[in-house]
């Protein structure tokens, strides 16, 4: 029996996929929204929430990666009609991430101050990012548990879930970001960037308990840990090797964007922290489409539905682009307001209107660049990511930074070289992709 590619399938995997993937850059919004119109050092602290935030997904990015490799596994697997020979996958999966993730704590946690400092962070700002951090990595092993969780919701072909549990975490996120950060009169203090922290700790808690709960409630995927190991461990070592790879290259430019950001002053690093993270939030609204190629690529390469793998392609880049365009439209409607949301300081609200255009002209060309990540992660061919990101980020975005900034583009220095980067990464996938599976499609 044919696999179901209509858009309707494809909407019906792709907008809870988009709701629960927006949540993730919605916390971090939030927690700027709030941080940035706070009445004291308002300026400092949303600076200091761009910084910790950068190294944070950088974390999250690195580790995270067990979403696609246990996804593209699992729903390989549910192509083939074997679901049954690795059910104790995504636990095995869990115990390795989550005490990886354990490690990181303590490796980072006493040298906060020396890794903000690299951001090029001082004074106020690297003191503020050292109390954000020492209460929000706490959280961090409890994202890459939901990161997993719903890496293993994905392999069946499954979004609803994800997209509730991720519903819970983002509505009480906001709710604890306004009571602790601003606090009630009488019965809370305000806890200014600390309760940002906390809030998003105890939303990362709730999202884990909740994921937990519907893993074992609605699916066959236990959470015991058993031994030995599955035999497909070492081809998720591999994956997740290769997406380590090239998610340390994907950090090293989100790096020195933040530190050249960073280097102009604070009205730069404040509105670089609106821009990037309404750049990520343009990113996981894509994402929903990208999970839904994940999704279908990995089952359709399971079942060996090549013809099918084309025609899915094809109509994927059709919705980017048309989302794309969209997203672009929309920011433009609104491109004199967006800023006033994070934040009222005159100077930080002109630097951001001065680069917010790049953004929305890149959103088309970061349709294309995330939906062809997310069909690569289905196929599990993580090297060609791996490659692809390594280019993207040495061979262009890097010496057009430099180069720019030379010339004291500044802001526009980092976003003009991430559009450059954007496009490097989606060109050549498309290529590659049509290189690989055209041929096989013609012998179906």
């Amino acid at each position: 029996m044919k696999s179901n590619i209509s858009l309707k399938n494809i909407n019906k995997l792709a907008i809870p996929a988009l709701i629960s993937g927006v949540s993730e850059p919605i916390l971090s919004l939030t927690d700027a929204a709030i941080v940035g119109n706070m009445s004291l050092n308002a300026t400092e602290s949303l600076a200091a929430v761009g910084i910790v935030t950068a190294f944070m997904s950088m974390l999250i990015w690195v580790l995270g990666q067990t979403r696609s490799a246990i996804s593209s596994i699992v729903s390989q697997y549910v192509g083939a009609n074997k679901i049954g020979q690795i059910k104790n996958l995504p636990a095995q999966a869990i115990f390795i991430i989550t005490t990886l993730s354990i490690l990181i704590i303590v490796g980072t946690y006493p040298f906060s101050e020396t890794i903000f400092k690299l951001y090029n962070a001082s004074d106020l700002i690297l003191k503020f990012s050292v109390d954000y951090y020492q209460i929000r990595v706490f959280g961090f092993p409890f994202t890459l548990f939901v990161i997993a969780v719903f890496g293993a919701f994905r392999g069946l072909q499954n979004t609803f879930y994800p997209m509730i549990i991720a519903l819970l975490g983002t509505t009480s996120n906001i709710i604890l970001d306004v009571i602790l950060v601003y606090g009630i009169d009488g019965y809370i203090p305000a806890l200014n960037i600390q309760g940002a922290a906390y809030a998003s700790v105890i939303a990362q808690v709730l999202m884990a308990i909740s994921a937990a709960y519907f893993l074992l409630k609605k699916t066959v995927i236990p959470l015991r840990l058993s031994f030995p190991f599955n035999k497909e461990i070492k081809r998720f070592l591999f994956m997740i090797l290769n997406l380590f790879i090239r998610t340390i290259a994907l950090n090293i430019t989100l790096y020195y964007g933040s530190a050249f950001a960073t280097s102009y002053g604070k009205q730069y690093i404040a509105a670089y922290t609106i821009a990037i993270n309404l750049w990520f939030l343009g990113a996981f609204i894509i994402d929903g489409y990208a999970s839904a190629g994940n999704i279908i690529s990995g089952k359709l390469l399971g079942g060996k539905e090549f013809d099918l793998l084309i025609k899915l392609s094809n109509k994927l880049i059709k919705i980017g682009i048309i989302t794309g365009i969209i997203m672009a439209v929309i920011g433009g409607l609104f491109y004199n307001v967006i800023g006033t949301v994070f934040s009222k300081d005159i100077e930080v609200l002109t630097e951001f209107k001065n680069i917010f255009w790049i953004i929305l002209v890149m959103q088309p060309f970061c349709a294309l660049a995330f939906i062809f990540d997310g069909i690569f992660k289905g196929l599990g061919r993580m090297k060609h990511l791996r490659n692809v990101l390594l280019f993207s980020t040495f061979i262009v975005f890097i010496p057009i930074l430099f180069w720019l900034d030379y010339l004291e583009f500044k802001l526009h220095a980092v976003f003009i070289a991430l559009t450059f980067w954007i496009i490097a990464r989606g060109i050549p996938l498309i290529i590659k992709f049509r290189k690989i599976f055209i041929p096989l499609s013609q012998k179906v």
